[in-house]
């Protein structure tokens, strides 16, 4: 690997205090300071309000940039060199002056089912309550087992688990890289597959966030870039940004790439899985973005438009 000249003495890391987010800072914290041996990697651990406010869906408290302001502030006031995030967790229009730089290798990007009792989906009884904190998995589920009763689930990972193991819920769907992360894997019953549950927009990838301005931190950070996992995770991105994307919107975007093509798969749905619209498309790697906004514009051929508007979402052209 080239070595970038005048390496920094300190690099500060910007995180939320979950334990998960905190694993996350603390993977690229060892990565920089593999890279960069006499630098002094340090983590500002911090609490955002979508930790603080844990009685209401997501959809309903301002969405997913409630987990990264705190931290986009610290940075502002050079408090903070980066940012680390859950790419899922991020919103799909980044703030002006601030820039996603970085996109890491990718873990399992799946849903996982968790449960006490039951082996997976299908061996759900009727009236079985099921948790999430997605409209998207709540959809997906309505639309494939009406039978099932959903409940929102809210909290950090251990919070999730700790009411399932309450038989506060029979079984509940949270991300597979989560688990695995924290060194939980036993936890997961199945790891659902994308015909099952298609994942949504990055999920299992981590993206580094910088202020735009800030030449160095992107010259710093670039080694941690993986070519494969960029290609699909910005495809998925500019598909759920096409159509408005948004934790208000049942979205689900996740491309791989196959025989040299990157295959990109998406659909939109109403919260109870009555109207859903899926597609998918293929083309060069180099093209994800190009292919995300082709993949959006043929749903709302398909009638995705209707949908969005019925969510009172306006989508973008």
């Amino acid at each position: 690997m080239k070595s970038i000249p005048f390496p920094p003495a300190r690099i500060v890391i910007a995180s939320r205090e979950s334990r998960l987010a905190l694993w996350q800072a603390k993977h690229i914290q060892a990565r920089l300071a593999e890279l960069y041996p006499q630098c002094q990697v340090e983590i500002l651990g911090m609490t955002t309000r979508g930790d603080q406010i844990l009685d209401r869906p997501l959809s309903q408290i301002g969405g997913k940039g409630l987990f990264i302001k705190e931290l986009e502030v610290a940075m502002e006031d050079g408090c903070a060199d980066l940012a680390v995030h859950s790419l899922k967790d991020v919103p799909m229009e980044m703030p002006d002056g601030f820039s996603l730089t970085a996109i890491t290798a990718r873990e399992n990007p799946r849903d996982a089912f968790v449960s006490n009792k039951y082996d997976g989906l299908d061996a759900l009884p009727d009236g079985a309550v099921v948790g999430t904190s997605s409209l998207r998995r709540e959809a997906i589920l309505r639309a494939k087992y009406p039978y099932l009763k959903i409940e929102p689930l809210r909290g950090n990972l251990d919070t999730r688990l700790r009411k399932l193991d309450e038989g506060q819920y029979d079984a509940i769907i949270l991300a597979a890289a989560g688990l695995i992360r924290l060194g939980l894997k036993e936890r997961i019953k199945t790891v659902l597959t994308p015909e099952q549950s298609l994942p949504a927009p990055g999920q299992g990838a981590l993206g580094i966030e910088i202020l735009a301005d800030r030449v160095d931190a992107e010259t710093w950070i670039a080694p941690l870039r993986d070519a494969e996992t960029t290609h699909c995770v910005r495809a998925e991105r500019a598909f759920s940004r096409a159509l408005g994307g948004s934790c208000q919107i049942p979205l689900g975007g996740y491309a791989i790439l196959d025989n040299g093509q990157l295959w990109l798969r998406g659909f939109v749905a109403t919260p109870d899985g009555k109207q859903m619209v899926s597609g998918e498309l293929r083309g060069a790697p180099e093209e994800g973005e190009l292919i995300g906004q082709r993949l959006a514009q043929a749903l709302r051929e398909q009638g995705a438009d209707a949908i969005l508007e019925a969510l009172a979402i306006p989508s973008s052209q």
